[in-house]
């Protein structure tokens, strides 16, 4: 990607989402900034993590198992707007009210792109870094504080 191109995607994902938007959206916004500062060049986990989303390359075979229309190849998760769509695949596949038992809530989809599929049954100290992650979602993003957080230490 080009400075002016990394440049602009970066201003252009900056921008927070409104108040009423979907819990993803505001899920996504913190993410971008925990992950990458919204650098959609970055490279993390020794080369095994890309984008500003940190995508690995399982995460994003998961989300072109969800929706295979999506297509392309893992080093398109450079770019924001395909990264997106793999995210929200993933994130929409597995952060679902049939496994969670409830509606996803913003904090649902924080662990599990940050601790996997079943990070919402985490327990000790995997259960402790998916805490430490969301809350350092909620420091970068304080609107989050307003949200409903089901596993509540994450707001201590």
């Amino acid at each position: 990607m080009s400075i002016l191109s990394t440049t602009i995607a970066a201003a252009i994902t900056a921008v927070a989402p409104p108040n009423d938007a979907p819990a993803i959206d505001h899920a996504l916004y913190a993410m971008r900034i925990v992950e990458s500062n919204n650098n959609p060049d970055a490279v993390g986990d020794g080369g095994k993590a890309i984008g500003m989303y940190q995508i690995h390359k399982n995460y994003w075979l998961d989300g072109l198992r969800f929706t295979p229309s999506i297509g392309g190849e893992y080093e398109d998760c450079f770019d924001p707007e395909y990264a997106e769509k793999i995210v929200r695949s993933n994130l929409g596949g597995y952060c679902t009210k049939r496994r969670l038992g409830r509606e996803p809530t913003v904090f649902d989809f924080l662990r599990m792109h940050n601790g996997g599929p079943k990070a919402h049954k985490a327990t000790g100290k995997k259960r402790k870094n998916l805490d430490v992650y969301s809350a350092k979602c909620v420091k970068v993003y304080p609107f989050l504080k307003t949200m409903f957080d089901p596993y509540k230490e994450v707001l201590k």
